[in-house]
């Protein structure tokens, strides 16, 4: 269920308007993931990111393993804060 999940989460991210260039914050990458989804929907997303792969896949490629690093860090648990 987690790879599904995380699947969908890369594709949306992969179709969004977030760009490298712009360092996002991990909310700016959560709220990206969930606007596309809720946008284009799962398949919507997985339609963008054939597209691209077959027009550009060059550059499809590399934004995909942006994509992977930027989820590696936001689909980390985060942790709780210390209690003192």
């Amino acid at each position: 269920m987690i790879s599904i999940v995380r699947d969908l989460a890369a594709e949306a991210l992969f179709v969004s308007d977030v760009q490298p260039s712009e360092s996002p914050t991990r909310q700016r990458v959560e709220q990206a993931i969930t606007a596309t989804i809720l946008r284009h929907g799962s398949d919507g997303c997985a339609a963008g990111v054939a597209t691209e792969f077959g027009d550009h896949p060059d550059v499809a490629v590399r934004r995909m393993h942006w994509v992977h690093a930027e989820l590696t860090g936001v689909l980390q648990p985060r942790r709780a804060a210390a209690f003192h």
